[in-house]
C-alpha cells in the first residue's frame, strides 16, 4: 500500500490506515497458528480473541509500534504443527520460543524467511524424521536451541557461518548423521554456551576449541569422539561447567587444565582416560566432579581435602589407590560420594556428613580398613550406605542402624562383628539390608521384623543365633530373607508362610529342627525355599506343591521322611529341586515327569524304591537328575529317549537291572551318565557312538558283558569312561588313538584282553589309565614316552611281560604306577632318576594320591561318590 505526499491529513489517515492493514495481517496468522495447534491441551490461547489486541495474547510481545516482536509459548501442552510459512512473515518477529512442547512435523524451509530472529527455541519437541533447513539467512541469530527434539538427518553446520554474533548453541541429543567436530562452530568465538551432546560428533576435538574464550558451557558428552583432549582446552578459562562422558577418550588429562579455575561443573566419565589427578588439584571451585569408568590412578591429591565447595565426587570404576584426604568433603554441603570399585586403602573419612546434608555413600569393592566412623551415627539425611566388599572392622557404631532416612545399608563382605543392635527398628525408610558375609553375632533384633519397607534382608554367612521369632509375621513388605549359614536355631515361625510378598526364603544351613507346617499352602508368593543343611524333620507338607510361583525348592541335607506325593503334579512351576540326603521313602510320584518347567530334580541318597516309569518320556524340560543312592530298582525304560532335553543322570548306587537302553545314546544333550553300582547287564551297544555330547560316563560296578564298543572312542567330548568292575571282554582295540579328548579311562576288574594298543599313549590328554585285573598281555612299548599328559598307570594283575621301557621314566607329570603281579623283566634302569614326578610309597593294592593329585580325584570320581 503506498500513499501520494499530498496533503498532511492524507499521510495521517495513510499511516494509520497501514498500522491498521498490519495489526489486521498479525491477527490472520496468529489466528491460523492457533489453529494448527488447536489440539493442544491448553488454555494458553482463551486470550486469542479477534476482540483483543494482539500485544495482550498471552505469549505475545509488541514494540512500540504494535508489530509482535517475539512469541513466547514454551511449556504450553503445544501439539501440532508449526504454520512457519505465515509465522515468518511478521517483519519484525526476533523471538519464537516453542521449547518444551509436543509438536511435530517438518520444519518448513519458510524458518529462513525470519530473518530478524534474535532467539529461535524449538528444543524438547517432537519433530521425529525430520531435519534442520537450511538457515543461513537468520544471520542476526543468537540464540539457537534445537535440543532434544528428535531431529535426524544431517544438520546444516555452513548455516552457521553467518551467525557471528551467537552466544548460545544447543544442538544435543538428536540423532544426528554422524560428522567431524564442525568447522563452523570453532568460528563463533561470542559462544557463552555450546550443547552439542549425543548428536553424531565423532573424531577429535580441535585445538582451535581454545578460540572459543568466552565459552562457560561445554557439552560433548554421548558421542563417538577419540583422541586425546588438546591443551588448548585450557584456554577456556570461563568455564563453568565441561561435560565429556561417555565417548573413546583417551591419553592423560591435559595440562592446562589447572587453568580452568572457575570450573564448578566437571564430567569425564565413562571414557579411556589414564594417569593422575594432579592437574586437578588446582581446580578449588569445584562443585561436582565425576571421573567414572576411566583407567585413571595415583592417589586423590590431598588438596581434595581442602576444596571447600565439593560436593559431589564419583570416581568409581578406576585404579586408584592409597588413602583418602582426611577432611575430603567436610567443607560443604555434600550430596554424594562414590568412590567404589578402586584399590583405596585406609580408613573412611569421619566428616564428609559434617554439615549434615549428605545422601549418599558408596565405598564399595576396595580395601578400605578401620572401624566405621560413629559420626555417620548422626547423619539423618543419609540413604544409600555401601561399603561393601572391603576390610572394615570392629562394631557398627550405634545409631547407623536406626538411620531415619536410609533407605540402603550393605556392609557386606567385611570383617564387622557385634550384634545388630535393637535401635534398628528406627530405621524407617529401611528398603534393604545387605549385612551378609561378615562376624556378625547375637540374636536377630525384634524390631527388624516391624520396618514398614523393608523388602530385603541378607544376614547370611555370619554368627547369628537364636531363634526367627514369630514377630516375623509383621514383616509385610518382605519380599527376600537371606539368613543361611548362620546358627539360627528353633523351629521356621508359621507366620513367615503368610507373608503376603515374600518370594525368596534362604535359611539354609543353620540348626533350624522341626517341620515345614501345612501352613506353608499360604506362601502364594514364595518363588524359592532354601532350607537345606538343618534339621528339619516330618513329611513333605502336601501344600508346597500347590504354591503357585514356586520355581526352587531346597530341601536336601535334613531328617525328612515319608513319600513325595503324587500332589507334585501341581508344582506347575517348579523348576529345581533339591531334596536328596534325606531319609525319603516311597516310589518316585508319575507326576513329577509332567512337570512343564523342571529342569532339575535331586533326590539322591534317601530310601526311595520302585523304577523310573516310562512316564519319563513326559519330562520335556528336564536337564539334570540326581537320583543315586536310593533303591531304585528294574530295568531304565527305554521312553528315556524321549527326555530330549536331559543333559545328566546320575542313577548310581541303586538296584537297577536290566541292559543298558540304546536310546539313552542318542539323546542330544546327555553329557554325564551315571548308572554305576547296579545290577545292569548285557553290552554297551555299538549305538554308543551316538553321543556326541558325552563328556563321562560311570557305568562301573555292574555285570556289562560283551566288548567295548569301537564308538565309544570316536566320541568328541568324552573326557571319563569307568566300566571297571564288569564282566567286558575282549580287547582295547587301536581304534583308541582317536578318543583325543579322553582323560581318564577305568576299565580295571573285567576280563579284557590282548595287548595294551599303541594308540593310547598317544592321547594328548589322558592322565589316569587304569586296566589292572585283566588278561591283558603283550609289552608296554616305547611309545609310552609320548603320554606327556599321564599321570597315574594302573595296569597291575595282568600278564604283561617285556622290560620296563625306559620312556617311562621321562614323562613329566606321571605320579603313580603300578605294573605290579606281571610277567615283566629286566632291570630298572638308571634313567628312573628322571621321573621327577613319581610318588615313591610302599605298593598297595588301593589307588594313592599325593596333594598335587588331588584334582584327579575331583575330577573322575562319581559326583555322588
Amino acid at each position: 500500500m503506498s500513499c501520494p505526499p499530498i496533503y498532511p491529513f492524507i499521510l495521517l489517515f495513510c499511516i494509520l490506515h497501514l498500522a491498521s492493514g498490519i495489526q489486521s495481517n498479525d491477527l490472520q496468522i496468529l489466528m491460523k497458528l492457533k489453529s494448527a495447534l488447536q489440539t493442544s491441551n491448553t488454555n494458553v490461547f482463551s486470550s486469542w480473541e479477534s476482540g483483543n489486541s494482539i500485544c495482550n495474547f498471552t505469549g505475545i510481545s509488541c514494540n512500540s509500534d504494535d508489530s509482535i516482536t517475539e512469541i513466547e509459548l514454551s511449556y504450553q501442552n503445544l501439539t501440532g504443527v508449526l504454520p512457519l510459512d505465515s509465522i515468518c512473515q511478521l517483519q519484525s518477529l526476533e523471538k519464537l520460543s516453542f521449547g518444551f512442547n509436543y509438536l511435530h512435523g517438518p520444519i518448513m524451509d519458510d524458518l529462513k524467511n525470519c530473518v530478524k530472529l534474535q532467539y529461535l527455541d524449538l528444543g524438547n519437541n517432537l519433530f521425529t524424521g525430520w531435519s534442520v533447513p537450511e538457515i543461513s539467512s537468520l544471520s542476526q541469530l543468537r540464540y539457537l536451541h534445537l535440543n532434544l527434539s528428535r531431529f535426524s538427518g544431517t544438520f546444516p553446520w555452513k548455516s552457521l557461518q553467518n551467525m557471528t554474533g551467537l552466544v548460545w548453541l544447543s544442538l544435543g541429543d538428536n540423532p544426528f548423521n554422524p560428522s567431524p567436530f564442525p568447522n563452523e562452530v570453532l568460528l563463533l568465538t561470542n559462544l557463552t554456551w555450546l550443547h552439542l551432546s549425543k548428536c553424531g560428533i565423532q573424531g577429535t576435538i580441535p585445538a582451535e576449541i581454545g578460540n572459543l574464550k568466552e565459552l562457560i558451557n561445554l557439552e560433548l558428552a554421548d558421542n563417538n569422539m577419540t583422541g586425546e583432549i588438546p591443551v588448548e582446552i585450557g584456554n577456556l578459562v570461563n568455564l563453568w561447567q565441561l561435560v565429556l562422558h561417555n565417548n573413546s577418550f583417551t591419553g592423560k588429562l591435559p595440562i592446562g587444565l589447572r587453568n580452568l579455575t572457575k570450573l564448578e561443573m566437571f564430567d569425564f566419565s565413562r571414557n579411556y582416560v589414564e594417569g593422575n589427578l594432579s592437574e586437578l588439584r588446582f581446580l578449588n571451585n569445584l562443585v561436582s566432579l565425576q571421573l567414572v569408568e576411566n583407567e585413571l590412578s595415583g592417589q586423590v591429591p590431598a588438596e581434595f581435602g581442602k576444596f571447600t565447595k565439593l560436593v559431589n565426587l564419583s570416581l568409581y570404576r578406576n585404579s586408584f589407590t592409597g588413602p583418602l584426604p582426611h577432611n575430603l568433603l567436610s567443607w560443604a554441603k555434600t550430596g554424594f560420594i562414590d568412590i567404589s570399585e578402586n584399590f583405596f586403602t585406609g580408613p573412611i573419612p569421619p566428616d564428609m556428613c559434617k554439615q549434615g546434608t549428605l545422601r549418599g555413600l558408596s565405598m564399595l569393592q576396595n580395601d578400605l580398613t578401620g572401624e566405621i566412623p560413629a559420626s555417620y551415627a548422626n547423619c539423618s539425611t543419609l540413604r544409600h550406605f555401601r561399603v561393601n566388599n572391603n576390610s572394615l572392622s570392629g562394631n557398627i557404631p550405634i545409631g547407623i542402624w536406626g538411620l531415619p532416612n536410609v533407605t540402603v545399608i550393605d556392609i557386606s563382605l567385611n570383617d564387622i562383628q557385634g550384634p545388630i543392635t535393637s535401635d534398628i527398628k528406627n530405621a524407617k525408610s529401611l528398603e534393604m539390608l545387605f549385612a551378609g558375609h561378615n562376624r556378625l553375632s547375637g540374636n536377630i533384633p525384634i524390631g527388624i521384623w516391624g520396618l514398614p519397607n523393608v523388602v530385603l534382608i541378607d544376614i547370611s554367612f555370619n554368627d547369628i543365633e537364636g531363634p526367627i521369632t514369630s514377630d516375623i509375621k509383621n514383616a509385610k513388605s518382605l519380599e527376600a530373607l537371606f539368613a543361611g549359614h548362620n546358627r539360627l536355631s528353633g523351629n521356621i515361625p508359621i507366620g513367615i508362610w503368610g507373608l503376603p510378598n515374600v518370594a525368596v526364603i534362604d535359611i539354609s544351613s543353620n540348626d533350624i529342627e522341626g517341620p515345614i507346617t501345612s501352613d506353608i499352602k499360604n506362601a502364594k508368593s514364595l518363588e524359592a525355599l532354601f532350607a537345606g543343611h538343618n534339621r528339619l524333620s516330618g513329611n513333605i507338607p502336601i501344600g508346597i506343591w500347590g504354591l503357585p510361583n514356586m520355581a526352587i525348592i531346597d530341601i536336601s541335607s535334613n531328617d525328612i521322611e515319608g513319600p513325595i506325593t503324587s500332589d507334585i503334579k501341581n508344582a506347575k512351576s517348579l523348576e529345581k529341586l533339591f531334596a536328596g540326603h534325606n531319609r525319603l521313602s516311597g516310589n518316585i510320584p508319575i507326576g513329577i515327569w509332567g512337570l512343564p518347567n523342571v529342569v532339575l530334580i535331586d533326590i539322591s541318597f534317601n530310601d526311595i524304591e520302585g523304577p523310573i516309569t516310562s512316564d519319563i518320556k513326559n519330562a520335556k524340560s528336564l536337564e539334570a537328575l540326581f537320583a543315586g543312592h536310593n533303591r531304585l530298582s528294574g530295568p531304565i525304560t527305554s521312553d528315556i529317549k524321549n527326555a530330549k532335553s536331559l543333559e545328566a543322570l546320575f542313577a548310581g548306587h541303586n538296584r537297577l537291572s536290566g541292559n543298558i537302553p540304546i536310546g539313552i545314546w542318542g539323546l542330544p544333550n546327555m553329557a554325564i551318565i551315571d548308572i554305576s553300582s547296579n545290577d545292569i547287564e548285557g553290552p554297551i551297544t555299538s549305538d554308543i557312538k551316538n553321543a556326541k555330547s558325552l563328556e563321562k560316563l560311570f557305568a562301573g560296578h555292574n555285570r556289562l558283558s560283551g566288548n567295548i564298543p569301537i564308538g565309544i572312542w570316536g566320541l568328541p567330548n568324552v573326557v571319563l569312561i569307568d566300566i571297571s568292575f564288569n564282566d567286558i571282554e575282549g580287547p582295547i582295540t587301536s581304534d583308541i588313538k582317536n578318543a583325543k579328548s579322553l582323560e581318564a579311562l577305568f576299565a580295571g576288574h573285567n576280563r579284557l584282553s590282548g595287548n595294551i594298543p599303541i594308540g593310547i599313549w598317544g592321547l594328548p590328554n589322558v592322565a589316569v589309565i587304569d586296566i589292572p585285573f585283566n588278561d591283558i598281555e603283550g609289552p608296554i612299548t616305547s611309545d609310552i614316552k609320548n603320554a606327556k599328559s599321564l599321570e597315574a598307570l594302573f595296569a597291575g594283575h595282568n600278564r604283561l611281560s617285556g622290560n620296563i621301557p625306559i620312556g617311562i621314566w621321562g614323562l613329566p607329570n606321571v605320579a603313580v604306577i603300578d605294573i605290579s603281579f606281571n610277567d615283566i623283566e629286566g632291570p630298572i634302569t638308571s634313567d628312573i632318576k628322571n621321573a621327577k614326578s613319581l610318588v615313591l610309597q610302599k605298593v598297595k593294592r588301593t589307588l594313592f594320591f599325593t596333594k598335587r593329585q588331588m584334582k584327579i580325584t575331583t575330577l573322575y570320581l562319581a559326583p555322588e561318590e
